[in-house]
Order: C-alpha cells, then sequence, then structure tokens
C-alpha cells in the first residue's frame, strides 16, 4: 500500500495523471459549453438530422435531374418543402380562424343555439346525467350554462392559449429544421464519412453495421409512423375543408396526434361524420362518410408497403416515444420522440443480440 502510494505521489507519475486529468477536464467543460449553446437549437437540428437522412434518396434523384448541382437542389429542396409545409398549415388554420369568428360572432349577438339532447344520453354510463343536465341548460339558456362553468372555461382558455403558442413555436422549428436538413443533404458525403468514424471509434470495426441500422431505422421509423400519418392527417383535413367542417385545422392536426401515437383515427372522424350528416344533405354526407372510412383504412394499405424493408419497432415503443416527446418537447417532439426511441431500441437490441466474437466486432444486420 505505502509503495502504492509513494509510486502515485512520484513525479513521474503523478504529472502524466494530472495531464490526463487536465485534458479530460478541458474536454468535458468544452462540450458542457457546446451543449449548452446549442441546447435552444437542439430539436430543430435533430429533426433536421432526422429528415436529411429519410429523404436523402430523394434528394440524390433531384440533385440528379439538376445535372449534379447541388446547391440548386439543396435550394429547389427547400422550396418544395416549404411548399408542402405552409400551404397546408395556412389552409387549414384559416379554417380555424374563421370558425372562433363565427363562434365569436353568435356569441355576441345572442345567435347561437343548441338543440335539446336526446333522451338516449341519459343511458350513458357514469356520465350520461350530467352531460344531459348540462344539454339541456345550454338548449335553454346558453349564458346561465357557459356562468356554470366558468372556472373550467377559464382553465381551459388558458390551456388553449399556451397550446397555440407550442404549436406556433412547433411550426417555427419545423421551418428551421427543413433549412438544416437541406445542409446535411448538401454535405451529405463528409457527414456519413464523420459518422462512420464516429462509429468505429465508438463501437469498433463493427460500427459501420450499427450506423447502417441506425439509419435504416430513422428511414422506417419516419417513413411507417410519421409519414403515414402526415397523409392520413392532410386527406383528413383536405375532407374536413371540402365538407365545410368548422375547426377543420384543429381536427386534423387532431388526427396527426392520434395516427402518430398509434391510435384508431376512427376516434376523431367517427363523430366529425356523424355531426356532418346533421349539417350536409345526404349524397354528400355519405360521400364523407366514404372518405373518412378510407382515410382510416389507408394505414392498413400504406404502412406494410413502407415497412416492407425497414426495421420492425413495437407499436408500444413508438406510443410511449410519442407521448414523451409530445410532453418534454412539444409539437417538434411528437415527430421527434419515436424516432429517438425506436433508435434506441434497435440499437441497443442489436447490441444485445451481437455474438461475443472479440474485442472490435460489431453485429451482422443480416441475423437481426
Amino acid at each position: 500500500m505505502d509503495e502504492m502510494r509513494a509510486r502515485l505521489e512520484s513525479p513521474e507519475t503523478f504529472e502524466p495523471l494530472l495531464r490526463l486529468a487536465l485534458r479530460f477536464g478541458t474536454l468535458a467543460l468544452l462540450l458542457i459549453w457546446c451543449f449548452t449553446i446549442m441546447k435552444p437549437f437542439l430539436n430543430p437540428i435533430l429533426w433536421g438530422l432526422i429528415i436529411a437522412i429519410a429523404s436523402h434518396p430523394l434528394f440524390v434523384r433531384l440533385r440528379a435531374a439538376v445535372h449534379g448541382r447541388t446547391a440548386v437542389a439543396a435550394t429547389l429542396y427547400v422550396l418544395l418543402a416549404l411548399a408542402l409545409l405552409v400551404l397546408p398549415a395556412y389552409l387549414l388554420a384559416d379554417t380555424l380562424i374563421v370558425s372562433l369568428k363565427l363562434l365569436a360572432h353568435h356569441l355576441a349577438d345572442g345567435t347561437l343555439r343548441v338543440p335539446p339532447p336526446p333522451d338516449s344520453v341519459r343511458t350513458w354510463i357514469l356520465v350520461g346525467d350530467p352531460i344531459h343536465r348540462f344539454w339541456l341548460l345550454s338548449s335553454t339558456n346558453l349564458d346561465q350554462a357557459f356562468a356554470s362553468i366558468t372556472p373550467e372555461l377559464t382553465t381551459m382558455g388558458r390551456s388553449m392559449v399556451s397550446g397555440v403558442s407550442d404549436v406556433l413555436v412547433g411550426f417555427l422549428e419545423f421551418i428551421i429544421a427543413i433549412f438544416v436538413a437541406a445542409a446535411f443533404m448538401a454535405n451529405a458525403a463528409s457527414g456519413q464519412r464523420i459518422a462512420g468514424d464516429v462509429a468505429i471509434r465508438l463501437a469498433g470495426e463493427g460500427g459501420r453495421s450499427y450506423a447502417d441500422l441506425a439509419v435504416r431505422t430513422i428511414r422506417s421509423v419516419t417513413k411507417g409512423i410519421i409519414g403515414v400519418a402526415l397523409i392520413q392527417s392532410l386527406l383528413a383535413g383536405l375532407g374536413f375543408l371540402a365538407a365545410d367542417i368548422p375547426a377543420a385545422g384543429l381536427l386534423a392536426l387532431l388526427c396527426l396526434i392520434i395516427a402518430i401515437v398509434q391510435l384508431p383515427l376512427v376516434l376523431v372522424l367517427l363523430p366529425v361524420v356523424i355531426y356532418a350528416f346533421t349539417i350536409l344533405d345526404p349524397v354528400p354526407a355519405v360521400v364523407f362518410a366514404v372518405w373518412c372510412t378510407g382515410v382510416s383504412l389507408i394505414e392498413h394499405v400504406l404502412r406494410p408497403l413502407m415497412l416492407a424493408r425497414g426495421v420492425d419497432v413495437p407499436m408500444l415503443v413508438v406510443f410511449i416515444g410519442a407521448i414523451g416527446g409530445l410532453l418534454t418537447s412539444g409539437v417538434l417532439g411528437l415527430f421527434v420522440g419515436p424516432v429517438v426511441l425506436a433508435l434506441g431500441y434497435t440499437l441497443v437490441l442489436a447490441w444485445l443480440q451481437a455474438a461475443p466474437r472479440g474485442a472490435g466486432t460489431g453485429v451482422d444486420i443480416k441475423s437481426l
């Protein structure tokens, strides 16, 4: 013991250890400082990286169409992505604003009327009787009905204002992520080289296999889960606009959230279809119902096609990732969360299933 202490306290041993500690301390301080600076931009950068990995094959075809001019391809990619994002968002937000203005107008001039509830509402388990009483009061005296739930309306109003601000922040982060994705794809060659070097540093020569698995997982979840959810919500929103459904933008956003967390889209579409039969003529109402049925069932066609060459990820992982991402990072976390959690799940599972072939060996993806 004394001999070991003396050896550690000797200048020949102490000085190298001190230099090593100073190097690691300086590196740790630098990394913490960089993370603190990048933290406000972490979500859009991460989402931009995910978008870049998922849409890189499309960018390659776009670059080939413009004869290999990377800058032109990146500019066209940004313009197309912004058009696909901004135009539907504007149309759906406009319908929400118009609906709110119309509701405020009817409330102000006292022309808002609520039909009396059907007697069948009383038979609903647990909630039937209070809902029937409040609905009946609303049909006879709307002001008194609102006065009876003033605290709840105040709380809901504050939550809605906070939710709207979160949506706006998420929309801005989406726009930033599109530019980040274009920058990543314009420098894809150097990025792939750096990613491969980092993977080898972390996992030895088998690190490239893990990097390839990570790319496959990101593309699989992005296309098979988020891509299908975006298509469903967009088609649902177009149907709401065509049927002149109030608050079509909000309903489309609910469809997007429901689809990403892997819940049945009928939870949103069925009440809307029932409402449509009360305001539309029979033929348009039936057409709208058929459209909504197709939107809810299209995932059973699209998802197998998009996941056919991807990595199988349990839906529970996607669900937890979506909910956790939404709670921790807002609207953008709804998209980033499933991808990140699925990536972590897949890589850890691959590491656990890798055969112990000695130091520096990785996992054979074909065995997964």
